[in-house]
């Protein structure tokens, strides 16, 4: 079982600053790639082709360390701030996001109330293995588990990334028992139904998957269980007839098993058309997958209904993990 921890930027340093020495354009990030051109590294000795680290002056071989470290620097204060460039806002309008919610998450929330373990498996495809996220430290699952351990510093907090690119139920329903149901989670966030979409697959055979998954969950355990239905993106609304009845299904799903539903398309279309955030800004170059803001604001929101739901224990309102009513998120 991986943990994923919470970024540390003095760790990352030391090892990132001898690595970019030996990163070339080709190989880096997008992000390192245009802190390097920001700061553009010094010519080669046309009169020596072999010119390596070691022959540098001592002086010389001080500042391409500074340079790197620099770099590294940008790199992390980019993903720092990120929400000071776009502010990460729950959708207002709730009547147009509609009464699709997380709901409450009663498991999860008395363990971290009674201090005890926490285990949060991330289950689904690419936008759950981070794919367009510039590092792995800033894929959803790692930014959930930052803010969680945040938020409650003495908790014990696993979130586990159990994200496959190119999945979809059927994969993913092969997996079930050995990356979710073995592990004995207090929480299941399933993202699936987009790759479904994209590959014409039919929407009710997709739910009927999900329905037989969620209820292999709920029998082997107590735990928690939101979906995370398909993204708004311009591939995604190509193919606009089936994605909306995916994600109306994944939502009868959600509602007949009584588990909670992330209503992620309608999240991010509130940021494009109601909060005038361009596509671009929250989607990378694909027309699919989400860059580090798109997955950063994914999780905030994510983990800000985790710690109401916490809250609500505290003061003694202990919800049904079935109410459904929408709480902005």
């Amino acid at each position: 079982m991986s943990s994923l921890r919470p970024f540390h930027l003095k760790a990352w340093l030391a090892v990132s600053a001898a690595a970019l020495l030996l990163l070339t354009p080709v190989a880096q990030t997008p992000v390192r790639a245009q802190a390097a051109q920001a700061t553009p590294a010094p010519a080669a000795d046309p009169s020596s082709s072999q010119t390596t680290v070691a022959a540098r002056s001592p002086n010389e071989q001080r500042s391409i360390t500074g340079r790197a470290i620099d770099k590294v620097k940008q790199v992390a204060k980019s993903a720092g701030d990120i929400f000071n460039r776009v502010p990460c806002l729950a959708p207002k309008d709730t009547n147009k996001v509609g009464s699709k919610a997380m709901g409450s998450l009663p498991h999860v929330a008395n363990k971290l109330v009674a201090g005890q373990p926490v285990v949060i498996v991330a289950f689904g495809s690419s936008s759950t293995a981070g794919y367009g996220a510039s590092s792995p430290d800033f894929n959803y699952p790692n930014r959930l588990a930052a803010q969680l351990r945040r938020q409650y510093p003495t908790a014990d907090i696993t979130v586990i990334n159990a994200g496959v690119g190119g999945e979809d139920a059927p994969e993913m329903m092969k997996r079930l028992q050995t990356q979710v149901i073995d592990v004995h989670p207090d929480l299941v966030i399933w993202q699936v139904g987009t790759n479904a979409v994209l590959r014409n697959l039919d929407p009710g055979d997709t739910a009927k998957l999900v329905e037989d998954g969620v209820s292999r969950i709920q029998a082997a355990g107590d735990a928690d269980i939101v979906l995370v239905d398909p993204q708004y993106s311009p591939a995604v609304n190509q193919r606009k007839e089936s994605a909306g009845k995916m994600i109306k299904l994944l939502g009868k799903v959600a509602e007949l098993r009584h588990v909670g539903i992330f209503p992620r398309f309608e999240v991010m279309r509130d940021w494009h058309e109601n909060q005038s955030i361009p596509v671009e800004s929250f989607v990378i170059a694909d027309g699919l997958h989400m860059n580090d803001w798109g997955y950063a604001c994914f999780a905030q929101l994510l983990g800000d209904d985790i710690i109401r739901s916490v809250g609500q224990i505290k003061l003694g309102v202990n919800v049904p993990g079935d109410v459904r009513a929408y709480r902005p998120m």
